[in-house]
């Protein structure tokens, strides 16, 4: 996975809660196709819901695989809830909070809370959506069938972030 939704990991409670951060940057690419002027209207750039939702489910999947010390392959199995109330656009920073609700030997249930900071209200955070998953373990897969480790989720990126954190 090249794509990172998240930047920086700044808190995590094994087993229990990890807490991560997007600042968010003109610069990034999909800003200036969501959505570019046209005719008389400017340019109106916000994160796509989509992306908002990966982050949750990088942040929430962290988590699992930290629980069960990386041996899983852990894959997104199923959005529970996910609701979203406001746009996140470019200067403001998203925080992800994951809170793990199950853990068993074929997967986890997440709940996550999801943030916005804005810079015009230093210290503030709006509450912005509820974004509730579920993951599989793929090794405990119903069809016995085994999956390769590499191309897995939990690459040499998401090491860094971890390891730049201070938690891998």
């Amino acid at each position: 996975m090249r794509w990172l939704w998240i930047d920086r990991i700044v808190e995590l409670v094994p087993g229990q809660r990890l807490v991560a951060i997007k600042n968010l940057s003109l610069a990034e690419e999909y800003f200036h196709d969501h959505f570019p002027a046209s005719g008389e209207m400017p340019a109106t750039p916000i994160m796509p819901a989509c992306f908002i939702l990966e982050g949750m489910a990088q942040t929430a999947g962290i988590l699992v695989g930290h629980a069960e010390g990386f041996r899983e392959k852990v894959a997104l199995a199923k959005i529970s809830k996910a609701e979203l109330s406001a746009d996140a656009v470019p200067g403001q920073t998203l925080r992800y909070t994951a809170t793990l609700q199950n853990l068993d030997a074929l997967g986890a249930s997440t709940a996550g809370v999801v943030e916005l900071f804005d810079p015009t209200r230093p210290g503030e955070a709006t509450t912005i959506g509820q974004i509730d998953l579920m993951f599989s373990h793929l090794d405990h897969n119903m069809a016995g069938l085994d999956f390769p480790a590499h191309n897995f989720v939990f690459g040499e990126s998401f090491k860094t972030v971890l390891r730049m954190s201070g938690v891998g």
